[in-house]
């Protein structure tokens, strides 16, 4: 079975770490965000995976390579406009008219059943399968409606009034014959374009509910407490990337230190993600916060939704909430 893994996104949320590489090319722990997806699809024998690339696609072949260092081998498809979730299949479309196929968005970490989703799948004979997890924290995550088993609509978000809302993990089972709902050479998405279009003519979209560990990295907040998260696996609450300088005398806890960090002695870094390059001197105090190298947005002016943030030096410091 052959995959795509959805990769061309901006990351404007994740903002300024996605100001020089694309958001699944992010690091986790010291590999890449659509790494762990690579491995993932790897896990289940799916090992032909196709990657959508537009923002610094650069970021993604470097992050990935070949593929073979996760156990999968790549095939890269270039998008010169961004198309959107559906419009990067119908981009791409020649490479899946053949079988069923999946599609994994390329900025979660996961560790649902994959064999159990494609079962369900198999079972419905649906056009396409949802795997869905329940909302139980009502995340702010479009609400998925579900009956006898088939997605019936895409609600809103959450409210306290909703009994387990389920929500889509941005893994899904797709059969060819989908294609024909999704609109050809230009912007789409599917939740919003192409499977409202399959229901309405008819088509069965399946609802597969999961269960398992689901973490979506989409904004600074969210990359910084999974990172944490994820860390307790190993009995660590500071990872440290390649080429860095830490004084023995300078104080950091439940921090995320990409390449070529730098810390002064005295310097007091807690709660705080710091990019490629950034040198935190002796008697500052980096808590609560994401900084880059002002060097790397200089003159830059954020995206829309990107979080405030502020010079202070020789770094771009991004404060977050408690």
């Amino acid at each position: 079975m052959r995959a795509m893994v959805l990769s061309a996104g901006y990351g404007t949320r994740l903002w300024p770490l996605t100001e020089d590489r694309t958001k699944p090319a992010i690091p986790i722990l010291g590999k890449p965000l659509v790494g762990y997806v690579a491995e993932y699809l790897a896990r289940f024998g799916v090992d032909d995976i196709v990657v959508n690339l537009h923002h610094r696609p650069e970021s993604v072949r470097k992050a990935l390579g070949d593929g073979s260092q996760f156990g999968v081998k790549l095939q890269y498809v270039d998008e010169p406009e961004i198309l959107g979730t559906s419009g990067a299949l119908d981009n791409a479309k020649s490479l899946f008219l053949d079988d069923t196929f999946v599609v994994v968005n390329g900025k979660i970490i996961t560790d649902i059943d994959l064999a159990a989703a494609l079962d369900t799948h198999r079972k419905t004979g649906a056009i396409a399968t949802l795997v869905l997890i329940r909302n139980i924290k009502r995340e702010l995550f479009t609400v998925v409606q579900t009956k006898d088993g088939l997605v019936t609509g895409f609600g809103s978000m959450p409210s306290d009034n909703d009994q387990d809302p389920l929500m889509f993990t941005g893994i899904q089972f797709m059969e060819p014959a989908i294609f024909r709902y999704i609109p050809q050479r230009v912007f789409s998405h599917s939740t919003t374009d192409v499977y409202p279009a399959a229901m309405a003519a008819g088509e069965k979209i399946a609802a597969h509910i999961a269960t398992g560990r689901w973490y979506e990295l989409s904004t600074l907040q969210r990359y910084l407490e999974i990172s944490l998260e994820l860390m307790k696996d190993t009995g660590n609450t500071v990872t440290v990337g390649a080429a860095c300088t830490i004084s023995g005398e300078a104080e950091i806890r439940e921090a995320i230190l990409w390449d070529r960090v730098k810390i002064d002695a005295g310097a007091r870094v807690n709660r705080a993600v710091l990019a490629d390059g950034v040198t935190i001197s002796s008697g500052e105090t980096i808590q609560n916060a994401v900084v880059v190298p002002a060097a790397l947005v200089s003159g830059l002016v954020p995206p829309q939704k990107a979080l405030k943030g502020h010079l202070a030096g020789e770094n771009f410091v991004v404060p977050l909430t408690l």
